[in-house]
């Protein structure tokens, strides 16, 4: 039997190649070893996109970067060919933040003001370096709220204030811009391809915009929303300055407030063109082409519910299944999902770690052992389901 094992994260407690061990070891034990089971670790565009990319035939690479509040991190990335994927996270994400930057163990309203997307950028200039023309910018778990300035100066854009003094990081210093000098800007970009993977598709500013959404998740209080709601649209006036109109018009785009409005700066600077995260995940990874011959899709994340069927990881790889004629289980931490809401998302059947395991802080602690008894339990299900049916047809051959 040939088994295809396509699963996101689970968030806090395993990543998706480590949510592909475990259910495998589990599945083996349960078949004595007799199946067949490629792994394919997927994501959504945010958080794994990376894991998905090497999982996938890509070289990890890494380079020493900017983290969100501008100490050096080491940061990783991946090439294929002429083809880079980066995900923000690893360079700009809200775990990075060093615990002088926390507020009873959450991001304070300091590093909300401050924090920076400068990272992600050098992370670019990198995949450049490295002779890369097509990039993959996955966008999700960022700190920064700085309408994408970070990147454009990592990227060599310098900031300025009335006076003529380069501004420091972060998105409340915008309020100040004056001049954006783009002397020194990247010559590579002429060149180069880019593709934001992301399902958000909030404007840049305003009550539905990065600041406003996205903000408080990132330690921006009240006040602090509006002073950089303020500064991101100063941020617009000044570039539009720069570069025209295109830069009032992306502000409105859809994916525009993007991971603190770095989706912003990829549509009105680098030309990036928007897509849903999933779909480009599934594009690299080959995942429809290596559902050839599968016999079963097996996918999931850590919570299976009603903002799964949005587009999501799972969904994403039931349409895959489903275009080749192949049966999908779901694989999750817990679910809320009725039996018919997931009949008709895809799903042949699902299984929940909260089925072994009633006490949600023991699932996560102990998510590996439970995937592994999981595992085992899929696939003497399947043995059984086997058996019926050879069953019925010796019964029918008696007729």
């Amino acid at each position: 039997m040939r088994i295809v094992i396509a699963p996101d994260k689970f968030k806090g407690s395993l990543s998706a190649p480590e949510v592909c061990s475990h259910l495998e070891k589990g599945l083996q034990r349960g078949a004595g070893g007799n199946l067949e089971v490629l792994r394919i670790p997927v994501a959504d565009g945010g958080e794994g996109t990376l894991d998905a990319a090497v999982g996938s035939g890509f070289t990890r690479r890494s380079a020493l970067v900017a983290g969100p509040i501008g100490e050096p991190v080491t940061a990783d990335f991946a090439v294929r060919g002429n083809e880079a994927v980066i995900e923000m996270a690893a360079a700009s994400g809200l775990a990075l933040l060093p615990a002088g930057a926390l507020v009873g163990g959450r991001p304070g309203p300091a590093a909300a003001r401050t924090a920076t997307s400068l990272g992600t950028g050098q992370l670019i200039r990198a995949a450049l370096d490295a002779g890369c023309n097509r990039i993959i910018l996955g966008v999700g778990g960022s700190a920064n709220t700085d309408g994408g300035a970070g990147v454009l100066q990592g990227l060599g854009a310098r900031f300025f204030d009335a006076a003529g003094t380069e501004l420091p990081a972060g998105g409340a210093a915008l309020a100040h811009l004056d001049r954006i000098d783009f002397g020194g800007f990247e010559p590579r970009l002429k060149d180069t391809r880019f593709v934001l993977a992301s399902d958000v598709d909030n404007p840049l500013m305003g009550a539905q915009g990065a600041a406003a959404i996205f903000g408080p998740q990132k330690g921006a209080k009240q006040q602090d929303v509006g002073l950089l709601d303020a500064a991101l649209a100063r941020f617009v006036e000044v570039l539009a300055r720069e570069i025209g109109h295109r830069a009032i018009k992306a502000s409105e785009a859809p994916g525009a407030g993007a991971a603190g409005g770095v989706g912003y700066a990829a549509i009105a600077v680098l030309a990036a063109t928007r897509r849903p995260g999933i779909d480009v995940v599934l594009e690299f990874t080959g995942l429809e082409q290596r559902l050839a011959g599968a016999d079963l899709v097996i996918t999931g994340e850590g919570s299976l519910d009603e903002q799964s069927l949005l587009g999501k990881t799972p969904m994403g790889v039931a349409r895959a299944a489903a275009g080749q004629g192949v049966p999908v289980i779901a694989v999750c931490g817990r679910t809320t999902l009725h039996r018919n809401q997931a009949s008709a998302a895809g799903f042949d059947d699902v299984y929940a770690l909260t089925e072994l395991e009633s006490n949600v802080d023991r699932c996560i602690a102990e998510a590996a052992q439970l995937l592994e008894q999981l595992g085992t339990q899929i696939s003497g299900r399947l043995a059984a389901n086997r058996l019926a049916r050879t069953a019925t047809t010796k019964e029918d051959l008696h007729v």
